[in-house]
């Protein structure tokens, strides 16, 4: 996955589930820092693009 892909709305599957045991998320900001939304619980997390990149399984939709 290149940093290019991301787009606002886009749900992400993560390697390792959230400890609410969802690993999908869907992306509300983007930017140096990019700002996600688990589907599962609602908690929000800010993660650098570079991290989420390495995390990120596959993207389910966009």
């Amino acid at each position: 996955m290149k940093s290019d892909e991301l787009k606002l709305g886009q749900v992400l599957v993560m390697k390792k589930p959230h400890p609410c045991g969802s690993n999908e998320w869907e992306v509300i900001r983007l930017g140096a820092d990019v700002k996600i939304r688990c589907l599962g619980c609602d908690r929000i997390v800010m993660l650098e693009r570079i991290k989420l990149i390495k995390r990120v399984k596959k993207i389910k939709s966009e």
